[in-house]
């Protein structure tokens, strides 16, 4: 009787536990379904290596091909340490994708393609096929391509705003080239600021994240796409239980531009801001941190012409409140150019309303273009030059040349830096800023020029092909 009264008293107990237990979701119909619509990315650019650059590892043969097998992004494989002139390489680099549209419309990262000479979209039936990059955002991260594919099986679009903190995800991908990989987590948190991404209120989760995995969909339970995994934080180059992606909603609208204009639109105001502390609130007679400190205010920007000030304190942008400062950016960026947008600040202690035209956020080439009025925009390889001043002349003894005062990511490993003086194109000497740029329009894609260049009281020829 003892023992039938002790088996009672433990069930008793345990029932409560096993009625409100929880059961862990089953994600293999997920896999079975979805994994068809993930894709593997290869992307290759050509660069010049130049005499003395060594790769960072030994060169061991076994070694260079593990590194070309997976694909570690800027390493490029095979390097010998050795030879006197530049050499032509690939550098290879793999992230993933997914399937937005059953006529081959991909979405990845930025990062991943981005001034690629190649990229190669490799689908769950095996085939490899080049794609187009239609569009690339590097504010967002996100890129669009298109591959000649029809009939492919598609992801279904989810809406992040319904997740919650603890809910189950999943993502897939190919970390270190591993095809098909599938790893699991919860979200940690939602709306995450990241330092210098002012325009992305990350999905914070401790899904499994490594290289390869960039651009490949977050999925909740129902199977449905909710961001784009694009970042972890780490100490160490590999996870650490910090991974970050993009809420879906925010990489279709930037994919949805890309496709129907090329580029995406922001609105602008043409402020500089800063974070509250609670020193500043005290000195500014807040009652709280809230809110987005103006630190300056550009001439002649929507926000010069609409009245703020440095000093004032924006605490609503179109009836949404401004938390942090970082709200600011993502609420401006996401309204649409040219239109009138509501801002509450207080000045002095005084709450006022004011009545804002927001402008488009100009793009890198318009702020060279504004901050250098007398220097013209990027040319063909990518370069800012401008015409050498008679100091500078005298400086470095040489009567022509035009010296580099921007270099784009394809110039920039191809060797060219800011401050290099561009002597000669071609073993032809070089007169002023215009006759360089004219001189490069002219020569056909594909075809590698030679440039003089000046660099600390050295020259030396760098070679660089034309790829557009």
């Amino acid at each position: 009787m003892k023992f039938f009264k002790t088996v009672i008293s433990l069930f008793v107990i345990l029932f409560p536990l096993i009625s409100n237990s929880v059961t862990l979701p089953n994600f293999t119909e997920l896999a079975e379904n979805q994994g068809k619509t993930v894709v593997n990315i290869t992307s290759i650019k050509n660069t010049m290596i130049q005499p003395g650059n060594t790769p960072p590892f030994p060169y061991d043969e076994h070694l260079q091909e593990f590194f070309k097998r997976f694909g570690i992004p800027g390493f490029p494989g095979g390097i010998p340490p050795n030879g006197n002139t530049p050499q032509e390489k690939q550098v290879i680099g793999t992230g993933s994708g997914f399937i937005i549209d059953t006529k081959g419309i991909v979405i990845t990262n930025a990062h991943v393609v981005n001034d690629a000479d190649t990229v190669i979209v490799k689908l769950s039936d095996q085939r490899e096929i080049q794609a187009e990059v239609l569009g690339v955002d590097k504010r967002t991260d996100v890129a669009v391509l298109k591959i000649k594919a029809d009939n492919l099986p598609k992801v279904n679009i989810g809406d992040p705003s319904k997740l919650k903190v603890g809910e189950w995800v999943a993502a897939i991908g190919s970390p270190f080239g591993l095809e098909s990989t599938m790893t699991v987590g919860i979200v940690s948190a939602l709306g995450r600021n990241l330092p210098q991404e002012n325009y992305v209120p990350f999905i914070q989760t401790d899904v499994a994240i490594n290289p390869g995995n960039s651009g490949g969909p977050l999925f909740n339970t129902f199977g449905e796409v909710v961001g784009i995994n694009s970042q972890i934080y780490s100490r160490t180059g590999g996870y650490m239980g910090l991974s970050f992606a993009i809420p879906i909603d925010v990489a279709i609208d930037v994919a949805e531009q890309l496709q129907k204009e090329g580029k995406v639109s922001r609105g602008w105001l043409g402020i500089a801001i800063q974070e509250i502390s609670k020193e500043l609130s005290e000195s500014f007679g807040m009652k709280t941190t809230q809110g987005a400190l103006v630190a300056g205010v550009e001439k002649e920007s929507p926000a010069d012409k609409g009245g703020l000030k440095p000093g004032d304190v924006v605490i609503k942008f179109n009836e949404k409140d401004i938390k942090i400062s970082s709200d600011l950016p993502k609420f401006v960026s996401a309204t649409k150019p040219n239109t009138k947008a509501s801002v509450a600040i207080l000045r002095q202690g005084k709450e006022q309303s004011l009545s804002i035209t927001i402008g488009e956020m100009p793009t890198d080439e318009m702020v060279v273009a504004r901050k250098n009025p007398d220097q013209i925009q990027k040319n063909r390889i990518g370069l800012v030059v401008k015409d050498l001043t008679p100091q500078q002349k005298k400086q470095i003894k040489e009567n022509t040349g035009v010296i580099v005062v921007e270099s784009a990511d394809a110039s920039l490993n191809a060797g060219i830096r800011k401050g290099d003086v561009i002597l000669g194109l071609n073993n032809n000497p070089i007169t002023s800023a215009q006759s360089f740029n004219q001189a490069i329009q002219k020569i056909a894609k594909g075809k590698t020029i030679a440039l003089l260049v000046y660099r600390n009281g050295d020259t030396l020829y760098v070679p660089i092909k034309i790829t557009n």
